[in-house]
């Protein structure tokens, strides 16, 4: 689990919220428009989109900002990449049924780009919407979608498949379930709301039909936008601050460093990404056994507020060659945050905005929990593998987790408006 991930919390006071809709291109706040339309009745669609609240009684609540958040679908780089991480979130991988090719794969992108613009608006599915978030804003809803390794022979494509795309090497930490990795097409859906988010996934499965089917599905969690004081980096299973290398949009070289260039090949990945999905198991009843301290030497960062050991606040540099007392290295030569940091690993940088998952407790009484890792980059060989490589090789983090599951996918760019997500690859 690299040192770098998206895991800002919203916090839902109306200034930040009137910023995000300005960035987007939204004149005036929804919440703002919701809140005044009460004396009239009518709820309208901001940016010139109907957002799906045609009428409401005179004198309701508006939504709160939590749920009146809206993230564009009709954007330059698939949404669900950059967004602040949701509470909630929902990982699928489809197989192209047997006979489906090409045409069908097509009519089946177009079917959920269609219901992606639509239910990210907050307005129900075009064919029978299911009414599950009826009384929810969009919530900030995303839904993001890629190819794996096998669609493009599935499809007559394999010209048009990138090498960026060729199968992860085995990494000696590996423990796959084959059944749970990989697959022709994948999904990523995101929200605020976890009725919003399972609407989604629903109307993903029925738009599938008969022209895909599910290979597997993972559910995920973060914390809820508002649930802390203010914003800061989220926490995962283990408890600890996660994420706070993530590269940031603002940087000169995230561009770079996270999505294929225009001029890039193959054309239709043009400002599109690469993701890698991993399903990586926490060992939690190992990790709890150990002290404070050693929680703190295998990451190399302080629990409380994810400083360095060196010494600072969470965001300052880590000394590397800092010592103790004795000559001891203050951060361990084998701790996590050492291992993964970039200027370690050649520069190699990837976007982490994972899920936590809990799913159960078995009947030895162990939880069966961990991580979703996603990251993007523009390049898998340049981003994810030379960095768990290098994890292979003696992270102290190791003992700890399990990885069970595996899959890396082509995302390409975000759809124009009257186009559908992977239309270039398509019809090109």
């Amino acid at each position: 689990m690299p040192d770098q991930s998206i895991s800002q919390v919203r916090t839902p006071e109306p200034p930040q919220e009137e910023q995000r809709d300005r960035a987007a291109g939204h004149g005036i706040s929804r919440r703002r428009l919701l809140g005044t339309a009460g004396a009239t009745g009518l709820a309208l669609g901001a940016a010139g989109g109907a957002v799906g609240y045609a009428s409401a009684p005179a004198g309701a609540t508006p939504l709160t900002s939590v749920g009146d958040s809206q993230v564009p679908f009709h954007v330059k780089h698939q949404p669900g990449i950059t967004q602040p991480l949701q509470a909630r979130g929902h990982l699928v991988a489809l197989d192209l049924a047997p006979g489906a090719g090409r045409k069908e794969a097509a009519a089946l992108l177009r079917r959920w780009s269609d219901t992606a613009r639509r239910l990210m608006a907050g307005e129900p599915s075009a064919q029978d919407d299911t009414g599950v978030a009826g009384d929810a804003g969009p919530s900030s809803l995303t839904l993001t979608f890629g190819f794996g390794h096998s669609f493009f022979a599935r499809t007559g494509l394999e010209k048009q498949r990138p090498v960026a795309l060729d199968p992860l090497p085995d990494f000696s930490s590996d423990h796959l379930d084959k059944a749970r990795s990989n697959g022709d097409l994948w999904v990523q859906i995101g929200a605020d709301d976890a009725l919003v988010a399972f609407h989604a996934l629903r109307a993903v499965q029925k738009d599938a039909g008969s022209a895909a089917r599910v290979r597997w599905q993972m559910n995920g969690f973060n914390r809820s936008p508002g649930a802390t004081a203010q914003p800061m980096t989220a926490r995962n299973l283990m408890g600890q601050v996660d994420g706070t290398r993530n590269p940031k949009p603002a940087d000169s070289d995230f561009d770079q460093r996270i999505y294929v260039p225009e001029q890039g090949e193959p054309a239709w990945m043009a400002n599109g990404s690469y993701a890698v999905v991993r399903r990586i198991r926490m060992l939690l009843d190992d990790w709890e056994k150990l002290s404070l301290r050693e929680q703190e030497g295998v990451i190399g960062r302080h629990k409380a507020d994810g400083a360095p050991l060196s010494g600072g606040t969470e965001t300052s540099d880590m000394d590397l060659e800092k010592t103790d007392s004795q000559g001891n290295l203050v951060v361990p030569f084998n701790a996590h945050a050492r291992i993964t940091r970039p200027d370690q690993n050649g520069g190699a940088a990837m976007l982490r905005r994972p899920f936590s998952y809990h799913d159960g407790i078995g009947s030895d009484g162990v939880p069966d929990a961990g991580l979703l890792f996603i990251c993007w980059q523009a390049d898998p060989l340049r981003g994810f593998v030379p960095v768990q490589r290098k994890l292979d090789r003696g992270d102290a983090l190791t003992p700890f987790v399990r990885h069970e599951s595996s899959g890396l996918f082509a995302v390409p760019g975000g759809a124009a408006e009257g186009e559908y997500v992977g239309q270039r690859l398509l019809e090109g």
